[in-house]
């Protein structure tokens, strides 16, 4: 379903997270006219096009969406496409999270580099990725009372997801450690290390 939001927005319902990646990735292989921003979403696409004409626009999603639905299971990228980022692993809650997890802080370290992730979507401050494949046991409750200030290149978890905080901002994901990788620069083209559909693997500094 391609729903109107707003003046200039269509907000394209995929359903599924791999579909709305497929959708995304499609829009900025080939952008149809008019089309000035893509934000992919968890089961959305938002398309915002102030000078397309709607009924068109309208037409073209429909067609991408279905055959983003219909395509299988895409082969895997290269182990070169894997965004490595390298933690130092001493959060103030690392041991908070392994008391919740019901692990030695080591398993929980061996947890969080054991698997890789994949950016579901950007959102709450530019370039924060949320990403998922999280393992399990990391699925820990967010903070009662969110901190003031995260300082950037925190590493952190909260839920299913897992997260780098790009600039300092406040929070109430549980920090685990921190990067000294940059993964938000706007002089960088992208400026966002994380794009939707990125594969990334924590690596212990």
């Amino acid at each position: 379903m391609i729903r109107r939001v707003g003046e200039h927005g269509l907000l394209v319902e995929t359903g599924a997270l791999d579909v709305s990646h497929r959708l995304d990735a499609a829009l900025r292989a080939e952008r149809p006219p008019g089309v000035v921003e893509v934000v992919p979403g968890p089961e959305t696409v938002l398309v915002v096009a102030p000078g397309a004409e709607q009924g068109g626009l309208r037409a073209r999603l429909s067609e991408l969406l279905r055959r983003c639905a219909a395509a299988g299971v895409t082969e895997a990228p290269e182990e070169k496409d894997v965004v490595r980022v390298p933690v130092v692993y001493d959060g103030a809650d690392l041991e908070s999270v392994a008391e919740l997890a019901g692990v030695p802080v080591d398993e929980v370290v061996a947890r969080h580099t054991g698997r890789e992730l994949v950016v579901g979507w950007l959102g709450f401050a530019p370039g924060f990725a949320y990403l998922t494949g999280l393992d399990p046991v990391l699925h820990v409750p967010r903070l009662a009372t969110p901190r003031t200030s995260v300082p950037a290149g925190s590493v952190a978890v909260a839920g299913p997801y897992s997260a780098v905080y790009p600039a300092a901002s406040p929070g109430g994901w549980r920090l685990l450690g921190r990067t000294g990788l940059r993964v938000w620069d706007v002089t960088a083209r992208p400026p966002s290390a994380f794009r939707p559909g990125t594969r990334v693997r924590f690596e212990a500094a």
